[in-house]
């Protein structure tokens, strides 16, 4: 094989670890960020959902890592922050896959775990702690874990760490690692929030940003179906019956939602299992594990419990719900259509629907047919739609139109002319 991972001068180890993975080519954001990082420079990486980012700073942290370890006296040098524990399994994952034939050795901290297991490997010696920020700082104040050798950090998923209020905590974990440290934080897009955090804490970094949600929508096939509000979940059930996939990821916006489709799916002979906030995390753990040996055929999620969710080749999503935001809608749908994969995304629209659809669809520069099942004519009022006017090529270029001069009018006017002045 010939792998050009090898260009970016990573440890022959590694490498080997990417081959096996089936990698051979780096993404456009492994290809910009991996030799900054290499050469200890502190990055803002932006890009979306599914393009490589894990990869693109776990590879560069194995490398620097690796190659100052003291197998006799392990001392925590690597730290990554993230907003969920899905995601914490997921980076925990890539660090083993591509860590697999060296000795590094890493752990996981965070919330419905052991508290004592966890203590008694971080007693053992760990290089490096993949975390949720609550568990990392309890453990900090009970002197279980120390952060002052930290020296390299990577926070990931910025912009919904920050999103759920983990400002404060961010700033206390950054304070307490090494002055001498590397960071890398990684973000769907750049707020003022990052910028603000970023001026505070990072040294003259390179800001790498990565504009391909346009390529990764490309690899989707896109279908959106309108019905009538009340006919909701028996169109859905129906498009999951028909269908030939084994495994269909359902997105919702809230927690009852999640409850109500379960609901319904069992009553339908529908398998399907949950995953949100209020839900166990073992159970969350369980349902993630199940779905992926296709045991179950549905997993309903809510868009913070999906953060991070990785399938293998999945093949269908559906918006049960449309997402509040267009970052949104390109997370749901990054989780198919995955590692030059090919997947299929499928919208169920109501007539609230319909203009919110009509801006994702401007802001992704797509153009979805909107479908009507046959079995499911529409009963509900449909309102009328706006026929854009289209634009002179002038306008499109920025140049404004000649404005046309108007006749004089006539000073004099009659009498007449002055008087026409699953749950929602």
């Amino acid at each position: 094989m010939n792998n050009k991972f090898a260009e970016l001068n990573l440890n022959p180890s590694i490498l080997k670890a990417i081959e096996l993975q089936d990698y051979d080519t780096p993404t456009k954001v492994q290809k910009k960020v991996i030799p900054i990082v290499n050469k200890g420079i502190d990055v803002i990486a932006a890009s979306k959902s599914g393009t490589g980012k894990t990869a693109a700073y776990v590879l560069p942290m194995l490398n620097k890592i690796n190659s100052n370890l003291n197998f006799n006296n392990r001392v925590l040098r690597g730290l990554v922050l993230v907003p969920t524990r899905e995601l914490v399994e997921q980076v925990s994952k890539s660090l083993a896959d591509y860590g697999q034939f060296l000795k590094v050795k890493h752990t996981k901290v965070m919330g419905g775990a052991s508290r004592t297991k966890q203590s008694q490997v971080i007693a053992t010696g760990v290089d490096i702690v993949v975390a949720t920020a609550g568990r990392l700082l309890d453990l900090v104040r009970e002197e279980i874990l120390d952060l002052s050798s930290v020296n390299f950090i990577v926070l990931d998923e910025a912009d919904t760490m920050l999103e759920m209020g983990f400002l404060e905590e961010i700033e206390e974990i950054f304070s307490m690692c090494s002055p001498r440290r590397q960071i890398v934080m990684c973000s769907a897009t750049i707020s003022q929030n990052i910028n603000k955090l970023a001026k505070e804490f990072l040294n003259e970094p390179v800001t790498v940003q990565v504009h391909d949600r346009r390529d990764k929508v490309n690899l989707i096939n896109h279908r959106a179906f309108k019905i009538d509000k009340k006919k909701k979940k028996e169109l859905v059930t129906k498009l999951i019956k028909d269908s030939t996939y084994d495994q269909i990821l359902l997105f919702v916006n809230k927690k009852d939602a999640a409850d109500a489709a379960i609901e319904h799916f069992n009553t339908q002979g529908v398998k399907a299992a949950a995953i949100h906030g209020d839900i166990e995390y073992k159970q969350r753990v369980q349902s993630i594990k199940d779905f992926r040996n296709k045991k179950i055929q549905v997993l309903i999620a809510t868009d913070i419990a999906g953060r991070g969710l990785d399938i293998e080749k999945l093949p269908l999503v559906i918006n049960y719900n449309l997402p509040e935001t267009t970052d949104d809608f390109t997370h749901r749908v990054g989780r198919t259509g995955r590692a030059g994969n090919t997947g299929e995304v499928i919208s169920i629209l109501t007539t609230e629907d319909y203009n919110h659809f009509t801006k994702i669809e401007r802001n992704l520069k797509l153009n979805v047919k909107r479908e009507v099942h046959e079995a499911f004519p529409l009963k509900d009022r449909q309102p009328r739609q706006k026929v854009q006017a289209k634009k002179k090529l002038s306008e499109k270029k920025g140049r404004k139109a000649p404005v046309k001069k108007e006749p004089a009018k006539s000073k004099k006017t009659t009498k007449r002319d002055s008087n026409r002045s699953f749950r929602r």
